[in-house]
C-alpha cells in the first residue's frame, strides 16, 4: 500500500479519502465545524466521504438503534450544527470484498496482499475470465504476471514462482484438475508510468511511418535519374553471354490431364492431314 500522507478536509479527494479511518473523518468534520468557510462547503466534502464510507444519519437516537449499527460494523458520532444543534451519524468504510468493488481511485490504496484476498474471493477461471475493465483497474496500480503448470512443477527450484516470489510477489494459486495457474501480484512503483501510456502507439502510426520513408527516398530525384539511365542502357545492350536456357524457360499453369488430352487431339488431325 502506498505510503500514508497527512490528509486534511482541504486536500481530502475521491482517491486519498480512501486512505483514511472513521475517527479522522468525525475529526474532519470537526474542523469544518470550527471554520465559517468549510462549513459552507459542508456539502462537497461529505459527497467526497460517501464515495468511501456508508453514511447514516442518526433520526431516532435510542441505545438499541446505535447497538445494532455498531454490531453492523459502523461507528456513531455528533456533529454539531450549531451551539444549539446537533446530530449523530454513523459512519462505516465501504469493504472491497469482490473485484466489481475495485474501481480507479481505491484500487491504489490496497496492498497486494488484500488484492490476492479480492481475487481469490471472486475466482474460478483464472486471470482471462476477469471482464477486461477489471483488469484495467488492476493493471494500473498493479504489475500482474501469470504462468500455468502441471502441479507438480509449479513449485520447482529456480523455477518463476520462486523468483517471483523472492521479487517480492503475493502470489494466488488456482488449480485446474493437474495443472495450476499462478497470478503474481506486485504494487506499483508510484512514478511507474500506466499501462495505457505504454500502448497509444497503433498500427496506423507504424503505417504512416513507413511512408514518411518512402517519402523520403522520392525526394532524391537526381539518384533516380541517373538509375533510369542505367536501367535503359542496360536495355539498349546485348549480351549473348546472358542468353541461357533459362531464357525460354516457359511456365504453363495448366492441369496435366488437359495437356494430355490436347496432345492426343493434336496427334489424331496430324494422322487425318496425311
Amino acid at each position: 500500500m502506498k505510503d500514508k500522507k497527512a490528509i486534511t478536509i482541504k486536500t481530502l479527494n475521491k482517491s486519498n479519502v480512501w486512505d483514511i479511518q472513521e475517527n479522522d473523518v468525525f475529526r474532519m468534520w470537526e474542523a469544518v465545524e470550527k471554520d465559517a468557510d468549510l462549513k459552507d462547503n459542508m456539502r462537497h466534502y461529505t459527497d467526497i466521504i460517501k464515495t468511501a464510507f456508508e453514511v447514516e444519519d442518526i433520526k431516532v437516537d435510542k441505545p438499541i438503534v446505535i447497538e445494532k449499527l455498531e454490531q453492523r460494523g459502523f461507528k456513531v458520532g455528533t456533529i454539531k450544527v450549531d451551539e444549539q444543534n446537533s446530530y449523530k451519524v454513523a459512519i462505516k468504510k465501504r469493504a472491497i470484498m469482490r473485484v466489481t468493488d475495485l474501481t480507479y481511485e481505491n484500487v491504489g490504496h490496497i496492498s497486494a496482499a488484500k488484492l490476492v484476498e479480492v481475487l481469490e474471493r471472486n475466482f474460478g477461471g483464472g486471470w482471462e475470465s476477469l471482464p477486461q475493465s477489471i483488469q484495467d483497474i488492476i493493471l494500473s496500480a498493479f504489475d500482474i504476471s501469470t504462468t500455468t503448470l502441471p502441479s507438480d512443477r509449479l513449485h520447482k527450484a529456480g523455477g518463476l514462482y520462486e523468483k517471483k516470489v523472492n521479487d517480492g510477489y503475493e502470489v494466488l494459486e488456482i488449480p485446474k484438475g493437474s495443472w495450476t495457474e499462478a497470478i503474481f501480484v506486485k504494487e506499483k512503483p508510484e512514478d511507474e508510468p500506466k499501462p495505457v501510456m505504454e500502448t497509444t502507439k497503433s498500427s496506423n502510426d507504424d503505417y504512416e511511418g513507413e511512408e514518411s520513408d518512402e517519402e523520403k527516398e522520392e525526394d532524391l530525384p537526381e539518384d533516380n535519374d541517373h538509375q533510369d539511365e542505367d536501367e535503359d542502357e542496360d536495355d539498349d545492350t546485348f549480351d549473348d553471354d546472358k542468353l541461357t536456357e533459362e531464357s525460354y524457360r516457359t511456365t504453363y499453369e495448366t492441369n496435366p490431364d488437359d495437356l494430355n488430352y490436347e496432345a492426343e487431339e493434336i496427334s489424331d488431325d496430324s494422322e487425318g492431314d496425311y
